[in-house]
């Protein structure tokens, strides 16, 4: 008669959470397996140890290869095909001589862990099952204390071997999500997070439920020290709390954001407009937040095309319906969102590219206008491209305040990802000596703390201290607030990418009651 097989896991690390089905199958066995890298002992074992009777027969299963790296005509994968069939022969042998098995397996057993490959191989054969274990997304959340799910939440769980920008991709429709498996791929990880605008959002737990237990905001985490075993925890947000916590005045500045690049096969749109016929590309501004400030063009736009791409918050502001196909992706990857609007218009559809506020400033249109012209899209040239205008952020902004862009002013990106420092520095001088008052996007992020330190620097040296400057957050949103200040007392650590600063001119000016405006009438110097 032949023996069973018991795939068991044995949680995250704390002994304590060991179930007792596992714990009695350990304490009974006859061989006790676990997998190990060649460096280090099992982590399995050393969490079941106490359990482990005397004498019991123990298999170690030595992996060759934890690295990727091998000389293995299969490579990686082929190299671990083949060990899994060595494991499986010889925890097969045991089983044909009618012994129990228990193989142990850290946390959950068919949770990335090695036991199901060894478990396929022989559950055809023998008597084999598997006992389930606390994962280590629970204890990381535990660890937290924080839901990972609220309400109707997507988790998604991915491993950060993914390379950044598929990486970034998957994240672009989950409201959680966990990263797994890291050590050298941190940084990848890290900057998946950032380009999604999730890295202040994001928690990086090592050890979890063990001693030495670790938990830092990733933005805290030095990526030479970080263990493969370790992971990242974007938790979901809870949106009803929230929405309670901006009735009573609090502020949440967290983003639900996501980074994707689609290619290959799209999901089909319920409609193709004309066949064979191109399609056109509308890019449309959303405005800055309120659905009232939709303008009637914009809203008919998005209720007959067939797809809409964008920004994955940005997104999310257009309702779904029979017949959309939505496709939302991060920062960084503009002009290939514009590629692949040109090309489903290539196709026959048509395609809304959104941005926030107005898409022709610093928004989507010109990077569709760039993607068109490159060299490598030149089939896509003739595509019709129409821009449909939005209700800026400056404006609404300066409109919360009063009018203090009622004069000459300008629009202003702190960002240097598509322009050097100097560029921007050299227009800040030439800007404030022309008197002209200044609006700023983008003035501070994760990526660019320092900069709107070195731009306020850069005013203090040109303009006077008492120069009115108004910060509105979250314009049109519920979280909306004004502060009006003046460029000496400005604080730069109070600014972040939820902000647009305006920066008035000689001629703006201060009301009793809190409005900045700014006098239509100029002198002559």
């Amino acid at each position: 008669m032949t023996g069973s097989l018991w795939c068991v896991g044995v949680g995250p690390g704390d002994p304590e959470l060991i179930t007792r089905k596992a714990a009695r199958l350990i304490e009974t066995a006859d061989v006790v397996a676990y997998h190990r890298a060649g460096h280090r002992p099992s982590t399995a074992r050393t969490i079941a140890a106490d359990l482990i009777p005397d004498g019991v027969v123990e298999e170690e299963l030595v992996y060759p290869v934890t690295t990727g790296e091998i000389d293995h005509p299969g490579g990686y994968h082929g190299a671990m095909a083949a060990f899994y069939l060595e494991c499986a022969e010889r925890l097969g042998a045991h089983l044909d001589a009618g012994r129990s098995v228990v193989l142990l397996a850290e946390g959950d057993p068919l949770f990335f862990g090695s036991s199901m490959y060894v478990h396929d191989l022989l559950a055809e054969r023998f008597d084999a099952h598997v006992v389930p274990g606390v994962t280590s997304v629970s204890a990381a959340s535990a660890g937290l204390s924080t839901g990972l799910c609220r309400h109707e939440d997507v988790l998604t769980v991915l491993p950060g071997t993914l390379p950044v920008t598929e990486m970034a991709r998957r994240l672009a429709d989950t409201d959680a999500a966990v990263i797994m498996k890291l050590g050298r791929t941190f940084a990848n990880v890290r900057e998946a997070l950032a380009q999604a605008g999730l890295l202040e959002r994001a928690w990086y737990v090592e050890r979890a439920s063990r001693d030495g237990e670790r938990l830092l905001p990733v933005t805290q985490v030095d990526p030479a020290h970080v263990p493969y075993m370790s992971l990242v925890v974007v938790p979901g947000l809870d949106r009803r709390a929230d929405a309670a916590g901006r009735a009573s005045g609090s502020a949440n500045s967290s983003s639900r954001a996501a980074m994707q690049r689609v290619r290959g096969v799209l999901p089909a749109a319920a409609t193709s407009e004309r066949s064979g016929e191109p399609g056109t590309v509308f890019v449309v501004g959303l405005g800055p937040g309120p659905d009232a400030w939709l303008t009637p063009e914009a809203a008919d736009v998005l209720g007959r095309v067939s797809y809409v791409i964008g920004y994955a918050p940005y997104v999310a502001r257009v309702p779904t319906r029979d017949g959309l196909v939505r496709l939302p992706s991060g920062n960084t990857v503009e002009v290939d969102r514009g590629t692949q609007a040109l090309e489903l218009a290539h196709d026959g559809h048509d395609v809304a590219v959104v941005s926030g506020g107005d898409a022709g400033v610093f928004g989507m249109a010109s990077a569709v206008f760039e993607a068109r012209e490159r060299p490598e899209n030149a089939a896509l040239a003739g595509m019709p491209v129409h821009v449909v205008p939005g209700v800026t952020a400056a404006h609404a902004a300066a409109a919360l305040a009063g009018a203090v862009l009622g004069g000459d002013h300008a629009l202003i990106s702190l960002s240097d990802r598509l322009k050097p420092w100097d560029v921007i520095d050299a227009r800040l001088r030439a800007c404030a000596r022309a008197d002209l008052a200044m609006a700023f996007y983008n003035p501070r992020s994760a990526s660019r703390p320092h900069q709107f330190a070195q731009a306020l620097a850069v005013l203090r040296e040109e303009l006077p201290g008492d120069r009115p400057v108004v910060v509105a957050r979250h314009v049109g949103r519920e979280q909306e607030a004004l502060e009006v200040t003046s460029v000496a007392a400005l604080d730069p650590e109070a600014i972040d990418m939820g902000c647009l600063v305006i920066v008035g001119s000689q001629g703006t000016r201060t009301t009793a009651d809190g409005r900045v405006w700014t006098a239509r009438f100029v002198p002559s110097r």
